[in-house]
C-alpha cells in the first residue's frame, strides 16, 4: 500500500516538474492554470496524508514554513572570481590582443560566446544525486551566504535535475549550476511603491532589491518578491564532458534550467564588438535590466590553458553600459510626508528628455544626499535613471553656476501641519511627530484599513481622502465613529456601499491582535513583528506598558525597533487612540493566546538543538522557544546558554562541553517553560 502511495505521489511530483519546466524553463505551457492547481492540490493532499514520504525536492516545497535565524557561511569548492570590466571598443580588441599573446601566438581560431550582462545577484546552486541541496550567494569569492529556503521560492528553479526528455539523470555525483538571481522591471517598481507607502527607504535599483530579497530571514516574504533565475554556467561537476560554453549553455538548458536566449557565438572580436553596440539600444525593449555584456571564450581547453589571476579569469571581460544621462534646471525642492512622518525631499526639474521618457522630477532620497552632493536650487544638474528606472540626481554641473543658486535648508517645521520635527541620530530621515499631522492622517488611515492590517473592504485612498478633507477622519481610531449619514455625502458613495462600508468597519473590531498592531503603523513594525509582539505580550495594555529594555530582549526586536515601539505608546496622542479604540470595542486581546506568554526561563537565553529529538521534531522544539522569548541559533558560540542535545549529537555536543556550555536533554527543557514566579 505504502509503496504503491510512494510511487504515485514520485509520479505527479514529476508530471509537476515537467510543466514547470514547460512553463518557467521552456515558456511554452501545455496546461492551463486550473488543471496545474487541481494536480498540485492532489499532491499536498497525498503528502498531508502521508507526511512521511515528502522529500525535499518536491514541488511543494518550494517555500519554507518558518523564518530563518541567520545565514550560514558556506565556503565555494570552486572560488566564485569577479569579472574584469571593459567601458570602449578599444578595450574589447586589447582583450582579443591579451588572449591571443596568452596562447603564445600559437594559430588559435578564438570563438567568443557573448551574452547579456543580467543586473543581478551571482548564485551557486548544488545537486547531489539530481536533487537542489544548497544555493549560495557569491559573498566574497570564498564563502557565501547560505540562502537555499529563499532561493527555493523561484519557480524557475529546478529542485530536481532533468534530462532532455524530461527524465531523472542518473548521474550520482554533485553538480554545481552558476547563475543570476535579478527582479524584473516591473516586480521592481510594485515593490518600491509599496515600501513608498510604508515610508521605508526606497531601492536603488533591482539588483538592490534582488540582494535585499535574498537576504530576508522569512522566506515566506521572499517568496511574495517574486525573484528570478537565468542560470549561465556550470562550475564544479562530476561526470560532465561538454567542450564548449555553447555545449554548456544547451546542456542546462536540457537539465530544465532558464537560460537567456540572448546569447550569440561570434567568430572573432569584431563581431564582438557588433554585438555589444547592437545591445546598447536593444537593451531598454527588455522588461529586466542589463548593465553590460560578458565576453568568453567559447573552448573549454582554451579557457583552462588562458587560467585566472587571484582575481579574474583571463579568458572572460565585461563590455559595461554607459548610464544615459541628461542635463536640465533643478527649479525647486519640495517636501512630501509620508505615513511615519518622514520628510522626503524631491527635485522638481524642468521637463527633459531620458531614455525614451520625458522626467520632471527626481529622487534626492534624503536631506544628507543634498548636503552631500551640494545640490542647490537653480543648478544645473546631470540626472540619469538609477538600474534605468528611478530618475535621481547623480551630480551638479558647477561650472555652469551663475551665483544665483540657493542652498536649501533642512525644514524646522512639517510643511503640511507646521509642527517641529524630530531629527534622530538613529535614522537618516527626518519625521514630523505629530499623528494627528492631516499629511499622515491619510496614509496612516489607508495603512490601517489595508488587508494585511484590519482589512475594512471599501475604506481605499479616495475614500480616505475625502474623510479627511470633510474633517471627518483626524486618525484612524475615527473610522470607528463613522456613520452612514456621513459616507453617503461622499462622492460616489451610495446608500448600499455606505451601508457595506459601515457593515466592514464593524467586522474589523474583531481582527485578531497582531492586525492591530501592525495596522496602527509604528514605524519599522510590519506585519511579522506584529505577530511577534501580539504572541508575546497578549494585549494592547501590556504592549503600551513595556520599556524600551524589555522589548529588546525578543527575538526579532531589534533596539531600533523596540525605540520606535515605545516611542510610539508613550506619545498623548497615541494613548488617546487608544481609549477611542477601547471606547469602539475594537478587540485589543490576542485571541489566539489569551493574555500573552508567560515568562519563563527560557526568556532572552540563547539555544542549540542538535541530535535526533524523541519528544519534539527541530521545528516544533525551535517553535517555542522562540515563543516563550528564546532565540535559536545553528551554532555552538561563546554567547550559547543551552545545548539541548538528542541522540547522536556529534560535534555541537563537543563544543558545548568544551566551552562549558550547559547540556540539557528534551526533559530538562520542558522544566524551563514552568512560569517563572
Amino acid at each position: 500500500m505504502v509503496d504503491k502511495i510512494e510511487d504515485k505521489i514520485e509520479k505527479l511530483a514529476e508530471l509537476i516538474r515537467s510543466h514547470d519546466r514547460k512553463y518557467y524553463s521552456e515558456n511554452c505551457p501545455v496546461i492551463g492554470d486550473f488543471e496545474y492547481d487541481q494536480l498540485m492540490n492532489q499532491l499536498i493532499s497525498l503528502e498531508s496524508e502521508f507526511p512521511h514520504l515528502v522529500k525535499p525536492d518536491s514541488p511543494t516545497q518550494r517555500v519554507g514554513g518558518e523564518p530563518l535565524t541567520g545565514f550560514e557561511a558556506v565556503e565555494h569548492k570552486i572560488p566564485m572570481l569577479s569579472i574584469d570590466n571593459t567601458y570602449s571598443e578599444d578595450e574589447l580588441k586589447e582583450f582579443d590582443k591579451r588572449i591571443f599573446k596568452a596562447l603564445d601566438g600559437e594559430n588559435h581560431i578564438v570563438e567568443y560566446v557573448v551574452e547579456l550582462k543580467i543586473d543581478g545577484i551571482a548564485i551557486s546552486l548544488w545537486y547531489e544525486n539530481n536533487a537542489f541541496v544548497r544555493g549560495v550567494t557569491r559573498g566574497d569569492g570564498s564563502k557565501g551566504d547560505d540562502v537555499t529556503s529563499n532561493i527555493k521560492t523561484i519557480r524557475e528553479l529546478p529542485l530536481r535535475i532533468a534530462t532532455q526528455k524530461g527524465q531523472n539523470t542518473q548521474n550520482s555525483g554533485l553538480i554545481e549550476i552558476r547563475g543570476e538571481v535579478y527582479l524584473p522591471n516591473e516586480d521592481f517598481q510594485q515593490i518600491n511603491a509599496k515600501r513608498r507607502d510604508d515610508d521605508e527607504p526606497l531601492f536603488a535599483n533591482p539588483r538592490n532589491a534582488a540582494a535585499g530579497s535574498l537576504k530576508l530571514l522569512d522566506p515566506r516574504i521572499a517568496a511574495k518578491r517574486r525573484l528570478h533565475l537565468f542560470a549561465y554556467d556550470i562550475g564544479y561537476a562530476e561526470g560532465l564532458n561538454q567542450s564548449s560554453h555553447m555545449e554548456t549553455l544547451n546542456l542546462i538548458r536540457e537539465f530544465g534550467f532558464p537560460v537567456n536566449p540572448n546569447f550569440k557565438l561570434c567568430k572573432n572580436i569584431d563581431e564582438v564588438i557588433e554585438t555589444c553596440n547592437a545591445w546598447d539600444t536593444k537593451r531598454r525593449d527588455l522588461q529586466y535590466q542589463v548593465d553590460g555584456m560578458v565576453i568568453k571564450v567559447n573552448a573549454l581547453n582554451l579557457r583552462e590553458e588562458l587560467g585566472a589571476t587571484s582575481k579574474a579569469p583571463r579568458w572572460l571581460i565585461s563590455y559595461k553600459f554607459h548610464p544615459e544621462q541628461a542635463v536640465t534646471r533643478l527649479k525647486n525642492i519640495s517636501v512630501q510626508v509620508g505615513r511615519s512622518g518622514a520628510l522626503t525631499p524631491v527635485a522638481n526639474l524642468d521637463p527633459v528628455s531620458l531614455a525614451g521618457t520625458t522626467v520632471s522630477r527626481a529622487t534626492l532620497h534624503n536631506f544628507d544626499e543634498i548636503k552631500r552632493k551640494d545640490i542647490r536650487i537653480g543648478d544645473y544638474v546631470t540626472i540619469q535613471k538609477a538600474g534605468d528606472i528611478i530618475p535621481q540626481i547623480a551630480g551638479v554641473v558647477k561650472e555652469k553656476r551663475s551665483g544665483s543658486e540657493q542652498p536649501f535648508n533642512v525644514p524646522e517645521n512639517c510643511p503640511v501641519c507646521d509642527s517641529v520635527v524630530d531629527n534622530p541620530e538613529t535614522e537618516v530621515y527626518v519625521r514630523c511627530p505629530n499623528p494627528l499631522c492631516p499629511a499622515q492622517a491619510k496614509r496612516r488611515v489607508t495603512f490601517f484599513a489595508a488587508r494585511n492590517a484590519m482589512d475594512i473592504e471599501g475604506l481605499g485612498p479616495a475614500v480616505v481622502e475625502q474623510l479627511v478633507n470633510e474633517n471627518l477622519l483626524k486618525d484612524y481610531a475615527d473610522i470607528y465613529s463613522l456613520k452612514e449619514s456621513d459616507l453617503v455625502k461622499l462622492e460616489r458613495m451610495a446608500e448600499k456601499s455606505a451601508k457595506n462600508l459601515i457593515n466592514s468597519i464593524e467586522k474589523s473590531k474583531t481582527r485578531d491582535l497582531n492586525n492591530l498592531i501592525c495596522a496602527m503603523g509604528i514605524n519599522n513594525i510590519g506585519a511579522r513583528a506584529a505577530d511577534v509582539l501580539a504572541k508575546y505580550f497578549g494585549s494592547l495594555d501590556k504592549l503600551s506598558e513595556a520599556a524600551k529594555e524589555e522589548l529588546e530582549t525578543i527575538n526579532e526586536i531589534g533596539p531600533i525597533m523596540a525605540e520606535n515601539i515605545a516611542a510610539f505608546f508613550q506619545n498623548s496622542a497615541t494613548k488617546a487612540i487608544i481609549e477611542k479604540l477601547k471606547t469602539a470595542n475594537v478587540n485589543t486581546k490576542s485571541l489566539s493566546s489569551g493574555n500573552g506568554m508567560a515568562k519563563t526561563a527560557v526568556f532572552a537565553k540563547s539555544f542549540v538543538v542538535t541530535g535526533t529529538l524523541e519528544q519534539y521534531t527541530r521545528n516544533e522544539i525551535e517553535n517555542i522557544i522562540k515563543e516563550h522569548g528564546g532565540k535559536v541559533s545553528s551554532s555552538v558560540g561563546k554567547k550559547t546558554d543551552f545545548l539541548v542535545a538528542g541522540k547522536a549529537a556529534g560535534s555541537k555536543l563537543d563544543k558545548a562541553e568544551t566551552l562549558g556550555i550547559k547540556i540539557i536533554t528534551e526533559t530538562d527543557f520542558k522544566t524551563l517553560l514552568a512560569p517563572l514566579n
